[in-house]
């Protein structure tokens, strides 16, 4: 009888995941991570972007990355998720939920193992990013 759903090598690697790092380098517009931990077994990252932007010089941004990390796949295999860098440039008064848009729309373009989504509105915005799985490279 063949196996419909083989999982993963075993529970342990449904652990493994990345870390979240959100800095925010505007004095008004804050960067907040709420869920740490993108795992294989699905557990996804949440980061909070509250406050208007100033926008001002080059330090008007906000940083969200990934860490890499390692995890065996189906058939027992080392793959290797790659980390991912995404940076929001900030505009003057720019609401919190243009900055998760922009974040999202970047996780989405890349080629990337991870999928963004966004809720909220001006004043506070909650992203989150899941891994998928997609795109993993052999460790």
């Amino acid at each position: 009888m063949k196996n419909e759903n083989p999982g993963y090598f075993d529970e342990a690697e449904k652990d493994s995941g990345a870390q979240l790092t959100a800095v925010s380098y505007d004095r008004t517009q804050t960067a907040l991570v709420t869920a740490g931990r993108a795992t294989v077994g699905g557990k996804a990252v949440t980061a909070e972007i509250s406050g208007i932007a100033t926008g001002r010089k080059e330090d008007g941004a906000v940083n969200i990355w990934l860490s890499a990390f390692n995890f065996r796949g189906r058939n027992g295999a080392m793959k290797k998720a790659p980390g991912l860098n995404a940076v929001a440039t900030l505009a003057p008064r720019q609401g919190a939920i243009v900055t998760a848009k922009a974040i999202a729309a970047y996780v989405n373009a890349a080629k990337s193992p991870y999928k963004a989504t966004t809720s909220g509105s001006r004043l506070k915005a909650i992203i989150t990013i899941a891994f998928t799985g997609k795109y993993c490279l052999p460790a």
